[in-house]
């Protein structure tokens, strides 16, 4: 770790509370092999997410998504004149509704900050246009040379679009949460503790006491000192169970694991220690193949139990129990009464 930037493990704008990590490469993840390897996957991908963290601020992004405000503006306020200049004789009913469409696009494009879905959003928009356009050949009164020239330069716009959300599509899939080609999804959070390097390290490498702050967990069992066995709740009151091994321990600096063959599912990653202002900086990285894939990540998202949501509450949790001795908790408080969603939920995904 003498080599180690510890700068570039800190993140941004860290005020003690959880946050997005930075980059974790380091000398000793560039050589090592085996769990580190799983590990150094995910830092060269935590410096593409620098790259994609502005996604939006893409100059051909911007570019488009003032073009199509522009050109919808105009299409609502001129629908007959955009008509005539196009060729094509359109009603003006639908004219306003492709700039409305346009304008919606734009602005999606300019404030959101996933805008590949609105990208192509764009190129759907691109080909309702070629086809009305298309279908204004019919007409006696379309000027047919204007209306070839346009759907022309349309093509050429769509051609533009389809690059850019490709290239978005790129982007995105390397920020943490999306789900990348290969079926995984990337996790990285971070907590400063005003608690010792040591001390937080040794309380994360004692594996049987993590249930203490992972809620999701319902227990791990030690096999030897690199193996454990882990259960866990899953969607809908069931559970996932796998074996892990630690593939590397550098202690008070990191801990790297992967989960063997057969696992329910599949995941690896690492935890970093890196002093802080008399504090440490504890970092997760985690990459994991969520079972069916978009279905099993969807499901999980509409019950609670998906690992970005986890990692973000258990290190919350392992922040308090450090810094405090215990966890604080609402059971045994008065509460209103629940939604009816909710005690249904509570039925099929009991605590």
């Amino acid at each position: 770790m003498d080599t180690l930037d510890r700068d570039r493990l800190r993140p941004r704008g860290d005020d003690g509370d959880d946050g997005d990590a930075t980059t974790y490469a380091s000398p000793q993840l560039a050589t090592a092999g085996n769990g580190a390897d799983d590990y150094r996957t995910i830092a060269q991908d935590a410096r593409e997410q620098r790259r994609a963290r502005h996604v939006r601020d893409d100059s051909a992004v911007q570019a488009l998504g003032w073009f199509s405000i522009a050109l919808g503006a105009a299409e609502i306020a001129m629908p007959r004149a955009v008509a005539r200049a196009a060729g094509a004789p359109l009603p003006a009913a639908i004219v306003r509704t492709f700039g409305a469409r346009e304008i919606a696009a734009g602005v999606g494009l300019l404030t959101q900050p996933r805008p590949a879905g609105w990208m192509w959003g764009r190129v759907a928009g691109d080909a309702l246009d070629l086809v009305a356009l298309a279908g204004s050949l019919a007409s006696s009164r379309a000027a047919r040379g204007r209306v070839l020239l346009t759907m022309g330069a349309i093509a050429a716009i769509t051609a533009a679009d389809v690059n850019a959300a490709r290239r978005l599509e790129r982007r995105q899939a390397s920020l943490p949460g999306e789900m990348r080609r290969d079926g995984s999804v990337r996790v990285e959070r971070s907590v400063t503790i005003n608690r010792p390097v040591e001390e937080c390290y040794r309380r994360w490498r004692d594996v049987e006491r993590l249930p203490e702050f992972m809620s999701h967990l319902q227990s791990v069992e030690r096999i030897d000192d690199r193996r454990s066995r882990w259960t866990a709740k899953a969607p809908a009151g069931m559970r996932v169970e796998w074996e892990a091994e630690i593939t590397h321990d550098a202690p008070n600096e990191w801990i790297a694991w992967r989960s063997l063959p057969g696992a329910d599912i599949e995941n690896a990653g690492a935890v970093r220690f890196v002093p802080s202002r008399g504090g440490t900086v504890v970092s997760v990285a985690m990459r994991y193949t969520p079972p069916l894939r978009t279905v099993g990540k969807l499901v999980g998202k509409v019950f609670g139990e998906e690992p970005e949501q986890q990692v973000r509450e258990d290190l919350r949790r392992f922040k308090r129990l450090l810094e405090a001795g215990e966890i604080p908790t609402t059971q045994g408080q008065p509460a209103g009464r629940r939604s009816a969603l909710f005690r249904m939920l509570a039925k099929v995904n009991p605590a």
